[in-house]
């Protein structure tokens, strides 16, 4: 049951794109050596959903959207709607592949069908093609993505054939019916009492107006008050440049070693996490330089993964940070970006979102909304970091090249996700419009900031693993665990 419905943080994501600002759909494009066999595609995929049942189930709202959504079987599902294949014009080069993410990935889905669409596009130069995964949040998270698509891909470009599926598996796949309105008004009020109803009453009203905290028992007081003082951050962003927001988007990428940058970031006392803020950090500074404007610190939200093996299809909360973007040297930068994480990962369990999450279901959307836009406005950009795989994969016969993730905004400047694969980490750095005005100068401040880093990382010398980081005992152990998740 906790899977056939929404938790409460999937519940918010669905209610807060009333507001188009706080859309949370993220995608991924992923570079093919070759077009993919699409019929095997659609088979791999066919099986994938059953696999992965969300992939087959559209969202049915809570009885007066009281309580959180139920995922129910779509009577209609058909694998060709939601896997698609198109081609791209000449030159075929990624200007033109990125743009068109951005159209596809801004484009709501119908919510009468599974929220998901993943799209092959052949065309590009060199004879490659590109896969668009294209998800809503409340399907799964980024990580959860990576989950997924052991499903989908192979460690060789003829993997052979799949194991069968178990009976039972597929008979609870196609015996998933709507509730009846008795299961799910139950359902709903399972989620809805969760918190004491008078104390829910209580954030509704206080919610809507602040001043009556002060009326409120001493009770309950303790309980509204910590989830105000969450609610009601009011610092406002630091830029004064990224002040303006729009619906406009525009993607870049760039890329950069894996071991170049944990080896800097272990010869600098840190983790890859470290090493990745601190380049977005040290690359928001010198943006601001640039365009005549220094500022000495941004906030930065990250996203961290709470997953253990009992977590559903999303596990993360949101930490926010002031980072230090004034010139200093890179190394300097890492240390102290070390100690803020330290500290915002310590927190993270008090975000924000959980807060509003916890809530939500009794405020109405248009306070809920506001509530998130607020939050929003407190903070400059978003980073999120998402693991993937050391050996080479396939898909439907193609190879996989690169990885290029593409975060949501909610409401921020611009979004950088960085995913590793193979040796590489490749980033998407998802841009709002209206707050950057120059989207190339931002990429190019990122990759400068990447090659400062980097310098830190000891030499290799030619007994040291091969930059795709292919040694033979790493190989083997990844190769294991993807057998194993398969």
């Amino acid at each position: 049951m906790s899977e056939k419905r929404m938790s409460d943080t999937e519940s918010l994501m669905w209610r807060l794109e009333k507001d188009p600002y706080l859309a949370s759909t993220f995608a991924n494009i992923t570079i093919l050596d070759r077009p993919p066999n699409m019929d095997a595609l659609y088979e791999r995929m066919e099986r994938t959903s059953i696999l992965f049942p969300r992939l087959r189930r559209r969202v049915l709202p809570a009885p007066g959207n009281f309580g959180n959504p139920t995922w129910v079987d779509d009577p209609s599902f058909d694998i060709r709607y939601h896997v698609r294949n198109i081609s791209l014009s000449e030159p075929g080069d990624m200007r033109q592949l990125l743009d068109l993410t951005t159209l596809l990935v801004a484009d709501p889905f119908d919510r009468s069908r599974p929220l998901w669409h993943f799209i092959i596009v052949n065309g590009l130069r060199g004879g490659r093609s590109a896969l668009i995964q294209k998800l809503h949040h409340t399907v799964t998270d980024g990580q959860g993505g990576v989950e997924l698509s052991l499903l989908y891909l192979d460690l060789q470009r003829d993997p052979g054939p799949l194991p069968a599926i178990d009976p039972e598996v597929l008979n609870a796949v196609h015996n998933v019916s709507e509730p009846d309105s008795t299961e799910a008004l139950r359902g709903a009020m399972t989620d809805s009492l969760r918190l004491p109803l008078a104390v829910l009453r209580q954030v509704r009203d206080v919610v809507s107006d602040p001043s009556l905290i002060g009326s409120l028992g001493t009770s309950t007081t303790a309980t509204i008050k910590g989830l105000m003082a969450q609610l009601n951050e009011v610092d406002s962003s630091r830029s004064p440049l990224w002040t303006s927001r729009s619906l406009r988007r525009r993607l870049e990428t760039t890329r950069v070693s894996y071991h170049d940058m944990r080896g800097a970031a272990k010869a600098l006392g840190g983790t890859l996490n470290t090493s990745f803020i601190t380049a977005v950090a040290h690359a928001a500074g010198n943006y601001h330089r640039e365009m005549g404007a220094p500022v000495e610190s941004l906030r930065a939200s990250m996203a961290i993964s709470t997953r253990n093996e009992n977590s559903g299809s999303n596990a993360f909360t949101l930490a926010r940070m002031l980072v230090p973007t004034g010139e200093m040297p890179i190394a300097e930068r890492f240390s102290a970006v070390n100690e803020i994480l330290i500290s915002a990962r310590s927190n993270a369990s008090a975000s924000s979102l959980d807060a509003i999450a916890a809530v939500s279901s009794v405020i109405p959307t248009s306070i809920v909304t506001r509530l998130a836009r607020s939050q929003a406005e407190t903070v400059d950009f978003a980073t999120s970091n998402v693991r993937s795989a050391g050996v080479p994969l396939f898909m439907a016969g193609s190879q996989l090249l690169e990885n290029y993730p593409v975060g949501p905004l909610g409401g921020v400047a611009f979004n950088v996700t960085l995913m590793s694969y193979l040796g590489s980490l490749d980033c998407g750095i998802n841009i709002d419009e209206a707050a950057i005005e120059s989207p190339t100068l931002l990429r190019e401040s990122l990759s400068q900031a990447f090659t400062e880093l980097s310098a830190h990382a000891p030499e290799r010398d030619s007994a040291s693993p091969s930059p795709k980081g292919n040694d033979k005992a790493s190989t083997k152990r990844q190769r294991r665990w993807w057998r194993r998740s398969q």
